[in-house]
């Protein structure tokens, strides 16, 4: 399969004729910064920032590649570092998860893709020195696993998911974390979808919308050739267990292509992705769907579907005369990504964007056709961060939110350390970039009206 890397590869320049919708500037300043440890630099893998007041949690590969837990009192400059017993390979799908459930207990999973489920908890709450490796949770369908996610569900309740089998066959599954006896069971007794030994659906969700419901929309891929997504469809529920379309109508478990929602019918080779299909909401509260496809010349556009009275309505954001051809299979550096549709404090829609032609940014969104009025001054990340520090050829930065919470208004954590791009999985020759430095910075975000 495919995989998106968030990774800033190059500085782009917004093009001359941008826009400014509003009346005030945002720029972010690095107010801390606090080294971590030297990180492996020869391809990338996403970790994990998770702040827990009052401690702070990094899950990362080192410069050996080994799984590492980093911990910190939030007041404190020093890190208590744990090694876990797994060495990634060359996959950029083995991301690592990691969460922390109500009474205060870490749960651990990665380096996994289309291998059996990797799964570690403390034995003592908020302290990732006591990791055990279980490796167990239900004990089926969990040989052949992939994207392990932990969410949470209507009532608060842990849950993970993750997809059992591979790209082009594999079925999604949802288990339940009971507090009292730490024992998993699924949330369904079926998978919550099924590619009938023919094909797998790559999930954006499910997200709780303001209207109650957690929204779930995904694309049918046939095999791990990346061009063969295909019918942006979508599923919506308020228990995560019984499931319906847009109006309403009940959906039998497994969904299957045939019995899905589609929202829109684009064919393989048609210019979509697993991995940019994002969910969003409106100023009505109105769900939002924003992907891309090819448009009649070719060219690949964004794209957001909104729910309109039942109805699936389909606007074009912007028109970018440029045509991404991607296929193949392994992780895919991407040329197009787009964010949700949001709403900001004032009311006012914003959606970003990056493009490796056209630039990156922050659209302001028209709140009636969804298309791209502008672009806003917001800088979300100081600029001397995107700069690379590394000599070696190819080096490029990655940024990573924080997942938790620090309870500060207008400052958050975030982590950057650099690495070459994706080689589709497979390994590359050396010589290989030194160790990465794995920063945590702390960001502010500072407002000029004009």
């Amino acid at each position: 399969m495919c995989l998106l890397v968030v990774t800033v590869l190059f500085i782009v320049i917004l093009p001359t004729s941008t826009l400014f919708t509003n009346n005030r500037t945002e720029h972010a300043i690095v107010i801390d910064s606090l080294d971590i440890a030297p990180v492996w630099a020869g391809h990338p893998v996403n970790f994990v920032l998770l702040t827990h007041l009052p401690y702070q949690f990094i899950a990362y590969y080192d410069a050996t590649r080994q799984m590492t837990i980093s911990q910190r009192n939030i007041n404190e400059r020093i890190w208590t570092i744990n090694k876990l017993p797994i060495i990634t390979g060359w996959d950029s799908h083995n991301y690592i998860a990691m969460a922390i459930d109500d009474d205060g207990y870490l749960h651990l999973s990665g380096n996994m893709h289309v291998v059996p489920l990797i799964y570690f908890r403390t034995a003592q709450p908020l302290n990732a020195s006591t990791f055990v490796q279980l490796n167990y949770m239900i004990g089926t369908d969990e040989n052949r696993t992939t994207y392990p996610i932990f969410m949470r569900g209507p009532g608060n309740e842990f849950i993970f998911t993750y997809r059992t089998g591979m790209s082009g066959n594999g079925n999604q599954i949802y288990n339940l974390y009971n507090l009292k006896t730490k024992i998993w069971k699924r949330l369904l007794d079926k998978p919550l979808t099924n590619g009938e030994g023919k094909r797998n659906a790559y999930f954006d969700g499910p997200i709780k919308g303001p209207d109650g419901y957690f929204h779930l929309v995904w694309v049918w891929r046939e095999s791990p050739d990346a061009s063969s997504n295909h019918d942006l469809s979508y599923a919506r529920s308020k228990d995560l267990i019984s499931w319906e379309t847009s109006i309403g109508k009940s959906l039998i478990l497994p969904i299957t292509l045939e019995t899905c929602e589609i929202i829109d019918p684009v064919p393989q080779k048609g210019g979509m992705i697993n991995g940019n299909t994002k969910i969003g909401f409106d100023h009505q509260g109105r769900v939002t769907i924003s992907y891309h496809k090819n448009d009649a010349n070719n060219y690949t556009q964004p794209w957001t579907a909104r729910l309109e009275n039942g109805i699936w309505q389909k606007y074009q954001i912007t028109n970018w005369p440029w045509h991404w051809d991607f296929s193949g299979g392994g992780t895919l550096t991407f040329a197009i990504s787009l964010g949700r549709v949001t709403k900001e404090n004032d009311g006012n829609l914003t959606q970003t964007f990056s493009h490796i032609k056209f630039g990156n940014g922050t659209w302001s969104i028209n709140p009636e056709n969804l298309n791209a009025t502008g672009q806003l001054q917001r800088e979300t990340i100081p600029p001397s961060l995107l700069k690379v520090e590394g000599t070696f050829p190819g080096l490029g930065v990655h940024i990573l939110e924080d997942s938790g919470h620090n309870n500060i208004t207008d400052t958050r954590y975030i982590l950057r350390w650099e690495t070459l791009s994706s080689n589709r999985d497979e390994p590359r020759p050396p010589p290989y970039p030194t160790p990465s430095m794995l920063r945590v910075y702390t960001i502010k975000i500072i407002y000029t009206d004009f």
